[in-house]
């Protein structure tokens, strides 16, 4: 792990593949940490790859701000620890709300992202219910604690039959979601609450999409993975059979032959 100060926020991240390589970068999902992406991380920085993945304010290892994040200010910090270590343009990838700031990083700077991943997330702006719902879930962390929110959704984060066919996955997931600060976890949901939309800029986008989405997920299921297939012209979208929410761990080879097909694409283009 490596740490450095944005804005007055130290964030922890990892940071490994050849410094001279592309870079990679994965935004992991609410309310997890840079671990989610472990097997990513270990196959494509022993492929070529620079891989990159932080840890977001509120999560992890990284500085905990109470009140509230918005989805701009999480993107301003992975810019600011880019441009700390000197990275330019660089392949992004985020799932769930790491697919909601990945998309607000592509709104901010375009023309340094090579290729784009959006992993079980959805563009479109937040609604009233649901703008009430994460507001609503923001004060249950806080009264409760993490715990029983956690234990609640783990059938959901990932697909039950995943939880009896590989129990370490399931493991990993909750303790992630324990491991989470309910002040980090509820600032990110009121801001995710004001999210904008972003099919605007997606439709504009240059560079190659690639739409992943878990066959079983129950978040952000097939038929929007669909629809935002629909609205990007340059996208691909591939559907994992058997996968919820988080189809990086739940069936990380048919993932990362996923996203090895898009960086394929950006390095011919290269």
């Amino acid at each position: 792990m490596s740490t450095l100060s944005v804005d007055g926020v130290t964030i922890a991240y990892d940071d490994e593949g050849s410094a001279a390589a592309s870079v990679l970068v994965l935004v992991h999902g609410h309310p997890f940490d840079r671990s989610m992406w472990r097997p990513q991380v270990e196959r494509f920085a022993a492929g070529g790859w620079r891989v990159i993945v932080p840890d977001l304010r509120g999560y992890g290892e990284t500085t905990v701000i109470p009140g509230k994040t918005p989805l701009e200010t999480f993107a301003r910090d992975i810019i600011g620890l880019l441009d700390r270590l000197g990275v330019e343009s660089f392949v992004l990838g985020g799932l769930s709300m790491g697919g909601q700031i990945a998309m607000e990083i592509h709104r901010q700077v375009p023309e340094r992202i090579r290729g784009l991943l959006l992993a079980d997330t959805a563009p479109w702006a937040e609604t009233e219910d649901g703008r009430r719902s994460r507001n609503a879930l923001a004060d249950r962390l806080l009264d409760e604690g993490i715990r029983p929110y956690a234990e609640e959704v783990l059938p959901k984060m990932v697909a039950p039959a995943t939880i009896e066919r590989l129990p370490a996955v399931a493991e990993h997931v909750l303790g992630m979601m324990l491991g989470t600060s309910p002040e980090g976890a509820a600032a990110a949901l009121r801001g995710r609450a004001e999210r904008p939309d972003y099919v605007e800029s997606l439709a504009g986008a240059a560079a190659p999409v690639l739409i992943v989405v878990g066959g079983e997920d129950e978040y952000t299921p097939v038929e929007d993975a669909r629809r935002m297939h629909e609205l990007i012209p340059n996208s691909a979208l591939v559907v994992i059979d058997g996968a919820g929410h988080m189809p990086n761990l739940e069936r990380p080879a048919e993932f990362d032959d996923a996203l090895r097909a898009l960086l394929d694409v950006v390095s011919e283009e290269a």
